[in-house]
C-alpha cells in the first residue's frame, strides 16, 4: 500500500506542477507562443520550397474548389515571412505587430471573460474571419471594382489579424468608452467605439485604393464576430458589465 501511495503522490505532484504552470502561463501567451513556433516552422519550410505556401496560406480559389481546407487553421498561425525576401531570415514585421496587439488586448480580454471562454472565442473568431475572407472574395470575383474592395480569390491570406479584430470588437461592445491608442500614433487616443471602426475602415479604404493585399474582409469578419459575441455577453451578464464599465470605462 505504501508503494501505491508513493506512486499516486508522485503522479499528482507532476500533474499539479504542470497545471500550475499552464495556469500561470496565460492563454494569450500560449497563443503567442504557438504563433511564434509555427511561424518559424512554416518559414523554414517556405525557405526550402516556396511551393509549400499552398499548404499553409488560405487561398479562396483553392478552398472554393475543395482543396487545402485545413488552411483555415494554419493561416491563423502564419504571418507574412521575410524569408521570401531575405533567405533564412526569421524576422517578420507582420508577426511582431500582431503579437504586440494580441498581448495588449488579449491579456485584458482574457481576464474579463475567462481563460476557457477566451480560447474558444479566439479560435472560432479566427475560423469565421477566414470564412468571410473566402466567401466575399469568391462571390465578387467577377466584378473588377468589387474585387479591389473585397480582394481577389487568387490572393492567399495569412495572419492572426481576423481573430485580433474579434478581440477588439468584443472589447468595444463590453467597454465602449475604454481608450484605445494606435501603435503608430501613440500621441492620441480615442474611445473604443470610435477607434476600432476607424482603424478597420481606414485600413480597408487605404489598401483598396492603393491595391495593397490586406485581408480586410478577414478583419471585418473577425470584428463582426466580436461584436455579436459582445452583445450576447452584455445581455447575459448585464450587471457585471455595468460594474466593469463603472470602474474602467
Amino acid at each position: 500500500m505504501g508503494e501505491n501511495l508513493r506512486i499516486y503522490t508522485k503522479r499528482n505532484l507532476k500533474h499539479g506542477f504542470f497545471e500550475k504552470f499552464l495556469y500561470n502561463f496565460s492563454v494569450t501567451k500560449q497563443i503567442i507562443t504557438a504563433n511564434i513556433i509555427l511561424f518559424i516552422l512554416f518559414t523554414t519550410l517556405l525557405t526550402i520550397n516556396s511551393g509549400f505556401i499552398d499548404y499553409i496560406a488560405l487561398k479562396p480559389s483553392d478552398v472554393a474548389g475543395g482543396k487545402y481546407l485545413w488552411t483555415f487553421a494554419t493561416s491563423m498561425f502564419m504571418h507574412a515571412p521575410a524569408a521570401l525576401i531575405f533567405p533564412f531570415s526569421l524576422l517578420s514585421f507582420h508577426l511582431l505587430i500582431n503579437m504586440f496587439v494580441l498581448i495588449s488586448l488579449g491579456s485584458f480580454c482574457e481576464k474579463i471573460i475567462g481563460r476557457k471562454r477566451f480560447l474558444w472565442f479566439y479560435i472560432i473568431a479566427g475560423l469565421v474571419s477566414g470564412a468571410v475572407f473566402v466567401l466575399l472574395s469568391v462571390f465578387f470575383a467577377n466584378f473588377p471594382f468589387w474585387e479591389k474592395v473585397f480582394g481577389s480569390p487568387e490572393i492567399a491570406g495569412v495572419g492572426a489579424s481576423g481573430a485580433i479584430f474579434a478581440v477588439a470588437g468584443l472589447l468595444m461592445v463590453l467597454i465602449p468608452k475604454l481608450k484605445f491608442t494606435v501603435i503608430f500614433f501613440p500621441f492620441f487616443s480615442l474611445p473604443a467605439y470610435v477607434m476600432i471602426p476607424l482603424v478597420l475602415f481606414a485600413t480597408w479604404g487605404v489598401s483598396a485604393a492603393s491595391g495593397l493585399p490586406v485581408g480586410n474582409t478577414a478583419h471585418f469578419g473577425g470584428f463582426l464576430t466580436g461584436v455579436i459575441y459582445g452583445v450576447y455577453l452584455r445581455k447575459k451578464y448585464s450587471k457585471k458589465i455595468k460594474i466593469l464599465n463603472r470602474y474602467i470605462g
